[in-house]
């Protein structure tokens, strides 16, 4: 990923918060056929060294389970705020004009071997640490023992397990942090008013940047 110094994110905890917060992600193998990319959502256990473990399942007809080269690194995109960012937001328009459009995001990418899982007890337990961390703030939360044992089981029978200890990660905060103080500020306060969560996400990110905690 192209990592310009002031764009880079290298704090493991800043990282894996995002892949927490944002966990869909596109998971890019290389198979015979080429490059096969899928949505899919991730777990995260940080607790395994050396940049924690990524476990997902996917469709048993998916063939990127059977299709990929295990000697070649996995590639995991997670994807979190992004914003179009208008000149008209910096300072420094109505000082020089030299100014251009440009994009603001996060992302997160992880990197590791691939490993199919095929067992009955561990997809359970992947279905259901998934299920419960994504039902547990909802008023009444939805759990996998709601339904039928043979209706689990025959889902069960339908997905394939995966596990991608992270070799290497790299993060990478495009937040505005090139622009001056003046520049930020304007496109913070200029997201902010954006009725869409994404930008109010982004305007978050920009107004809390500490160009001290990159000194």
């Amino acid at each position: 990923m192209y990592q310009p110094a002031h764009h880079r994110e290298d704090r493991l905890d800043v990282q894996h918060t995002l892949i927490r917060a944002h966990p869909l992600a596109t998971l890019i193998t290389l198979g015979a056929q080429g490059l096969v990319a899928n949505p899919v959502p991730f777990m995260l256990d940080a607790e395994v060294a050396p940049h924690g473990l990524l476990r997902a399942h996917i469709a048993r007809a998916n063939g990127q389970w059977q299709d990929y080269d295990a000697s070649v690194d996995a590639l995991v995109i997670f994807q979190g705020p992004q914003a179009y960012v208008t000149p008209s937001f910096y300072a420094t328009k109505h000082e020089t004009g030299e100014v251009v459009p440009t994009w603001n995001y996060v992302t997160v990418h992880a990197y590791g071997p691939m490993r199919v899982i095929d067992d009955k007890a561990w997809l359970a337990a992947q279905v259901q640490a998934l299920t419960s961390h994504k039902e547990s703030d909802r008023p009444l939360p939805w759990a996998v023992s709601d339904a039928p044992e043979r209706y689990i089981d025959k889902m069960l029978a339908a997905i394939i397990g995966i596990e991608i200890p992270i070799r290497r990660i790299e993060g990478k905060w495009k937040i505005s942090q090139n622009r001056v103080e003046a520049d930020r500020a304007g496109v913070a306060a200029g997201l902010a008013q954006s009725a869409a969560t994404e930008d109010q996400h982004m305007a978050a990110l920009v107004a809390a940047f500490d160009p001290k905690s990159r000194s």
